[in-house]
């Protein structure tokens, strides 16, 4: 028993061990409540915009308003993040976007908000996004240093899923209690513990990256520095492929659930909870783990990609969960690799360039993956829109296998930060 209790204190240690760090602590904890907030406004501003126009084209564009900066701007938004302390932009970054929650939150409480607000405000969280998302990847690695960075990015994958319920689950009882407005005013509200925490932090901890000074050309720069590595332009399409084919659950799920299994929004509660329950424990089982090898990226798609394709063609909504939650588990084995990969194989001055690819691969493919994945469910079926995405990661995993199977593994000691 003693032996046991050992063993278990260890693995605690190991898949907790970024926050043995206070910065990252600080940083963690101002997550947890702001990041709930987010998900929370994502259900509200959904019902919202079809209690004001009974139309899925609106609540398509408006989804699309909310990624179309990250698509566009994702580049511009890594040279920034480059150039200006991080902790700095994300100060910046987090206080804008809990003003525009907010403001929607008083609009919808005073009855004057429109359909065209809400897409303004929409687009102006994606520009902030487009700023925001490449420079908290890279907070990761000044906060934890290389040797944690992929425990770092694993924790908060943990916490994002864990939010993706908690969330919605706290908007449905508001809405039904207290309204829409209350949503957003308390998700303006929660952004105020991020930058607090942020605030709290001592910089004399952080391992930051000297900025890059001004310059011409820069966007184009680092493009080409992507495009001539044997590791990062490869892996960079493999995620591209997998952002716009794979990570569109959110228009195939719910056309399984409805189409397929005949079922209500319990039935696409259940499938993406089960996802999201996979992810949480995978990340929990998978904390602990080092290295982010090319060879990992590789073998961490193929099993996304043989987990999503079996799920597409289990027999009854039961076992789909089932598979999803094994889906969920790989999910976040492929992302956190993927992610620590990318940074560990940057030099330091290209680093945020490098991880707005990486949000323009996940985030800004949504506005292009979203209406292919839509269109095939309604010409193939909603399994093989699942399919599709299963057949996406395969095929990543194949050209990985291919362009990365002699590539070197990323450094992992502290020369990767200097």
């Amino acid at each position: 028993m003693g032996r046991f209790a050992e063993r278990l204190e260890q693995l605690s240690q190991e898949n907790f061990s970024s926050l043995h760090s206070r910065n990252y602590r600080l940083f963690f904890i101002g997550q947890i409540i702001s990041t709930s907030g987010t998900f929370m406004q994502t259900v509200a501003q959904a019902w919202l915009i079809l209690r004001l126009t009974h139309s899925g084209t609106a609540l398509g564009l408006t989804t699309a308003m909310q990624y179309l900066p990250i698509l566009l701007l994702g580049p511009y938004g890594g040279v920034v993040t480059d150039r200006v302390p991080k902790r700095r932009i994300l100060l910046v970054t987090q206080s804008v976007a809990g003003a525009l929650a907010l403001t929607l939150g008083v609009l919808v409480a005073t009855g004057l908000v429109r359909v065209w607000m809400v897409y303004g405000l929409a687009l102006g969280l994606g520009l902030v996004n487009a700023f925001d998302n490449p420079t908290r990847q890279t907070f990761h690695l000044e906060m934890v240093g290389p040797e944690r960075v992929r425990n770092a990015i694993t924790l908060f994958s943990i916490l994002v899923n864990v939010a993706k319920v908690a969330g919605p689950a706290a908007a449905g009882l508001l809405i039904a209690t207290a309204g829409l407005a209350p949503c957003f005013i308390i998700n303006g509200l929660s952004y105020v513990a991020v930058v607090v925490m942020l605030g709290r932090m001592r910089v004399d901890e952080l391992r930051v990256t000297p900025p890059v000074p001004r310059g011409k050309g820069q966007i184009m720069e680092g493009l080409r520095y992507v495009a001539g590595s044997k590791v990062l332009g490869p892996a960079l399409l493999m995620m591209a492929l997998v952002g716009t084919l794979t990570f569109e659950f959110q228009v195939s799920l719910p056309m399984l659930a409805h189409f397929t299994f005949h079922g209500d929004a319990g039935s696409y509660a259940f499938l993406t909870a089960a996802m999201g329950l996979g992810a949480a424990i995978g990340g929990i089982f998978l904390a602990s783990r080092q290295g982010s090898s090319p060879g990992k990226l590789v073998r961490a798609t193929l099993w996304f990609g043989l987990a999503v394709t079996a799920a597409a063609w289990m027999p009854n909504l039961l076992l789909t969960g089932a598979a999803l939650v094994v889906a969920g588990a790989c999910s976040i084995n492929f992302s956190s690799i993927g992610n620590s990969a990318l940074q560990l194989e940057s030099v330091p001055a290209m680093r945020g360039r490098v991880m707005s690819l990486w949000s323009v691969a996940f985030l800004g493919s949504t506005t292009i993956g979203g209406p292919i994945v839509g269109w095939f469910a309604e010409k193939a079926g909603a399994r093989w829109a699942v399919a599709l995405g299963g057949l996406a990661a395969l095929a990543a995993a194949g050209l990985g296998a291919a362009t990365l199977g002699q590539a070197p593994p990323p450094p992992q000691g502290p020369t990767a930060t200097v």
